[in-house]
């Protein structure tokens, strides 16, 4: 395992696309922050990060998906990878410990891009508002990884990029999530089972936000987080051992 995750992440660093993509996201947000400039404030940052961070799991998580999950597919190297006897199982679990690798990069350095702009144009944040920043950033690096994994169901079962790549980003806008807490939080639902959005990958993750920025206990939600990916790559394995792969 340890021998495929150092090729999958060589792979990776290599992969100039990433570069590119990434600096002209950086690019375009030091542009808008520079016309913005004449409004900002000491605490501009945190109102960027909302905004900055909610698009993250699209922007930054979606093509961290694609680059993960489905470049195997297109290039058919994960045929290869069965072919020479590489368990199924192992290659989800490795997959999805390149994606938490991968967003703890982006979304750990991230922060740190945006007190760098907001420092340039002579505001710098404090400690604790910066600390503030990184906590938005936890939560969309909790939201990313999640639907990562429940995505990846999509990736094996289907073993279609499109489908997979669309999966993703329902989720990451939380088109699912809305529909899912719709029905949940209706009348006849909330009766009989009331609270049952919060169980959702996108509650539990701003539960843990939640706690966290209290300076609260937030080991059960982080509990409950774990069981959801736990259970996704669970399935997710199932799923690729009962699709038979086309060569």
């Amino acid at each position: 395992m340890i021998r495929l995750i150092h090729g999958e992440i060589y792979r990776l660093a290599h992969k100039r696309s990433l570069y590119i993509y990434f600096a002209l996201l950086a690019a375009c947000y030091a542009f808008l922050a520079f016309v913005r400039s004449g409004g900002f404030d000491s605490e501009s940052i945190l109102r960027d990060a909302g905004s900055f961070f909610e698009y993250m799991p699209v922007l930054a998580g979606g093509f961290l998906f694609a680059a993960v999950y489905t470049d195997d597919l297109n290039s058919k190297t994960l045929i290869s990878l069965v072919g020479f006897g590489t368990g199924k199982t192992k290659i989800v679990v490795v997959k999805f410990i390149l994606m938490a690798v991968f967003c703890i990069a982006a979304f750990g350095l991230a922060p740190l891009f945006l007190f760098g702009i907001h420092a340039a144009l002579g505001w710098p944040a404090p400690a604790d508002v910066l600390l503030q920043v990184y906590m938005i950033s936890f939560k969309q690096f909790l939201v990313s990884v999640g639907f990562a994994a429940l995505s990846g169901i999509v990736v094996y079962g289907l073993q279609r990029t499109t489908f997979a790549i669309v999966a993703y980003v329902l989720l990451a806008f939380g088109i699912i999530s809305g529909l899912a807490s719709w029905i949940l939080n209706s009348d006849f639902v909330s009766a009989l089972f009331p609270g049952l959005s919060s169980h959702l990958m996108a509650g539990i993750s701003g539960r843990i936000y939640m706690a966290a920025a209290k300076g609260e206990p937030f080991i059960m939600p982080l509990i409950e987080y774990a069981i959801y990916v736990a259970v996704a790559i669970a399935l997710s394995s199932l799923a690729f051992r009962k699709k038979e792969m086309e060569f």
